[in-house]
Parts: structure tokens; C-alpha cells; sequence
């Protein structure tokens, strides 16, 4: 790989963060850049809303690598930059402050930023949102025993704030538009385990309920829900979801549907032009479908195939067909995350879009237990609630391309390790 050549990031998100990373430990010697809008280092995303939320540590404890660490691999940090507009003829990137950034291979990795709340009062100081470093301070720094925390959106964003505020002995109620909880992530019977599990540790759950207003005299001090009904409210956490940073490609006329669309390979519709991380929508073959992930593995595993293929893809514009793999590495994601939420571990593997039927390993009163999603005598998908040592091999065998008996899927006597082995 030439020394001469030039590789830029744009996004210093956990996804590129490792990009810059894996191209240094697969040896590419020349030019990397990284520019980022924040000020902080490279860091992971899940503590924001688990460990930090709940700690007094600093941004350290989740740094991907410490500055040390670029300056000896000769990393280029540009952070507290925007990058603003990409011209592809010229091969730059123009960045906020003025300077253009020249380019041989370019990687996307703009992530994503949160869907805002579109109503009345949603700008009131005392409503926060949970997607940055500084989005974690400001809500840590409002939680007091005995304040009235009003969490907007039932999913794993919204709930791990919620027990977060609980560990706080704050005063807890959550709203959910839908009539259970994590309903685009898990089955109606796992939904309800949890709000099970949350209405035991005190919270107050409004499920199927809209909010129509924040109100409040220079401050957001209660929540006007749909039908006339209000919450009182010291502090409004909102988790509804999050939308790609996509505007960046789709100004440059690259393809961009719910993301950047890219191949197996990480390439976008510009052959010198990739990406990878949560703004991606990216061609999933175990779903048989395309689908924008937005999970900590994802971003990690792929910005780090995907720096790679920028090192073994043609130099001169070509190799760039669809079915022209030319030696580089196709990316399909594991489909696997997790929540943490009280002394609860969630692990899930596969997307439950399109299951017959449930079975459960294990006996959901105890607490720990793993519930497989089948279709026909496949499995589509796995769920394991504080049983993780089952994950790895549940996982295998959803991907085994092979038959599942029910019955012996559900025999806790009998080692999941046995089951695979048939």
C-alpha cells in the first residue's frame, strides 16, 4: 500500500475510531485523518446511558484509545470540526473552518443524531436527549433523590435512563406511544416481562399513551399527555429513536435510502467513497433484506471490515460491480445487542420480524431464562435475560441453516451444546 496515499474519516464515532485503528494494525502507512464535530476522543456510546449515567467518571472510561495512542500511530485528529461538503471530482472534503481536505479512499461514519420530540414545549430547558457525552452530564447532574423524572420512549435508550434515575431514587414515570415496551426489538411476552420488572423496582408506566405538550414557566414542569392528562415533571429525559447523518452523501449525490446505501463490501455508489456504522443501510443475507443497524458490535466490527476493504479495493475506479469482490472482505452483521437495565442483562441475537412461535428455556419467574423465536423448525431469532453463557451457542445455531426440535430446544436438562450436535 502506497505511503503516498491519503485515507479520511469523516465521523470520530465509535465506528471510526476502529477504522482508523484497523488500518494502522493492517499495516497501511500512508495519510489518516479522522474529523470529528465533537471535542472528545473516539468513544463507545452503551456507557453514556449504563455506567457513566450512574457514575461519577469522565469521558476517559469510555475512550476507544487514549490521545497517546494517535499521536505513536500517526493518526491525524480533527476534532471540534465539521465537515460540511464532499467534492468527489476534486477528491476533498471542505470542513467548516475553511479547510479542504484531500482524499484518495474517504469513509463515512457520521453516525446518527436523535429523532426530536415534535411538540409543543419540547425546547424547554429541563428536557434532555441521550445520545453524546455532554447529552450524559447534563441529565446526571439532575438527578436527585426524590425529583419527578418524566422518560419519554419505552426503549432500551428511555428504560436504562429510567433505571438509571430509579438507582438516583428518583420519581419515575415512562411514556410509550405503543402498548408495551422495546416493541420494535422483542416479542409482546418479553415487552411485558419488563414493564413487569420495572413497575417491581417503582416506575410508573404509561403505555399506549401520546404526549401532546411540555409545559412549564420558563422550564419544562409537567408533561400534557394525549386526552387532557399531565405528569408532573422536574426533569424530561426523551428516547424516541434516531435518524442517520446521512445529508453529508446525499449532498454529494451518492445513493441514500434511510442511510448510505452500501454493499456487502462497505462501498457506496462512489467506488472511492465508503462507509460504515449506524448510517449505513447495508444488505443483511441471513435477513434477506437491507437494514440500518444502529448497535455498538455493528459500528465496531463494521468500520473495521470496512477499512480494510478501502486498503484492498482497486486504486483506479474499477472492481467496483456489484459482484466483483476483488479481495475484499463482505460485512454481514452479527444482528446482536444487549441492554442492561437494574441487574437485568438482555441479550438478542436476529431481528424477531417474521417468527411462528415462541419457546422458552427456562422459567421467566426465575429471572433467568432464554426464549428462542422460531419459524417452521428454524430459529430466527434468541433472546437470553441474564444468560449469557448460552448466547454464543444460541447464536450458532440460529445460523446453523439446519432443523430444531421444540422440545429439546426447551430441556433444561440437556446443554444447548448437545442440542447443536443432534
Amino acid at each position: 500500500m502506497s505511503s503516498d496515499q491519503t485515507f479520511v474519516i469523516v465521523g470520530a464515532s465509535h465506528a471510526g475510531g476502529r477504522a482508523a485503528q484497523s488500518l494502522r494494525m493492517a499495516g497501511f502507512e500512508g495519510k489518516v485523518a479522522l474529523i470529528g464535530e465533537e471535542s472528545y476522543l473516539p468513544y463507545e456510546r452503551p456507557p453514556l446511558s449504563k455506567q457513566l449515567l450512574m457514575s461519577p467518571d469522565g469521558i476517559e472510561r469510555a475512550e476507544l484509545n487514549p490521545q497517546s495512542y494517535y499521536d505513536e500511530n500517526d493518526i491525524t485528529l480533527m476534532l471540534g470540526c465539521r465537515a460540511e461538503r464532499i467534492d468527489r471530482h476534486a477528491r476533498t472534503v471542505h470542513c467548516a473552518d475553511g479547510k479542504d481536505i484531500e482524499y484518495d479512499r474517504l469513509m463515512l461514519t457520521t453516525g446518527a443524531r436523535v429523532r426530536t420530540l415534535p411538540v409543543p414545549g419540547a425546547d424547554l430547558p429541563g428536557v434532555h436527549y441521550l445520545r453524546d457525552f455532554n447529552d450524559t452530564l447534563a441529565i446526571r447532574g439532575r438527578l436527585e433523590a426524590g425529583d419527578r423524572t418524566v422518560v419519554i420512549g419505552g426503549g432500551f435508550i428511555g428504560l436504562e435512563a429510567a433505571a438509571g434515575a430509579r438507582k438516583y431514587d428518583c420519581d419515575v414515570t415512562v411514556i410509550e406511544a405503543a402498548d408495551r415496551l422495546m416493541g420494535r426489538a422483542v416479542a409482546p411476552e418479553i415487552g411485558e416481562w419488563y414493564a413487569d420488572l420495572h413497575r417491581s423496582h417503582g416506575v410508573d408506566l404509561r403505555l399506549g399513551t401520546g404526549v401532546e405538550a411540555i409545559e412549564g414557566d420558563g422550564k419544562a414542569e409537567r408533561v400534557k399527555l394525549a386526552g387532557g392528562d399531565t405528569v408532573d415533571a422536574d426533569l424530561v429525559i426523551v428516547g424516541i429513536g434516531i435518524q442517520p447523518n446521512a445529508e453529508i452523501a446525499a449532498d454529494a449525490g451518492l445513493e441514500v435510502d434511510n442511510g448510505i446505501v452500501v454493499d456487502l463490501f462497505g462501498r457506496t455508489s462512489d467506488p472511492a467513497i465508503f462507509a460504515a456504522g449506524d448510517v449505513c443501510n447495508q444488505p443483511n443475507d441471513f435477513l434477506g433484506t437491507r437494514v440500518r443497524l444502529e448497535s455498538y458490535q455493528n459500528a465496531q466490527d463494521q468500520g473495521m471490515t470496512v477499512a480494510r476493504n478501502m486498503m484492498a479495493a482497486p486504486h483506479d475506479g474499477t472492481g467496483d460491480g456489484e459482484d466483483d469482490s476483488g479481495g475484499l472482505t463482505a460485512y454481514i452483521d452479527r444482528l446482536w445487542v444487549w441492554t442492561d437495565q437494574y441487574d437485568v442483562n438482555l441479550q438478542m441475537v436476529g431481528m424477531p420480524r417474521d417468527y411462528e412461535r415462541l419457546v422458552w428455556r427456562g422459567a421467566p419467574e426465575d429471572g433467568t431464562f432464554t426464549l428462542f423465536y422460531m419459524k417452521g423448525p428454524r430459529i430466527a431469532a434468541v433472546n437470553a435475560v441474564n444468560n449469557g453463557k448460552e448466547m454464543r451457542i444460541a447464536e450458532r445455531m440460529m445460523y446453523a441453516d439446519r432443523d430444531f426440535d421444540d422440545a429439546q430446544l426447551a430441556d433444561t436438562e440437556t446443554q444447548l451444546r448437545q442440542v447443536m450436535k443432534g
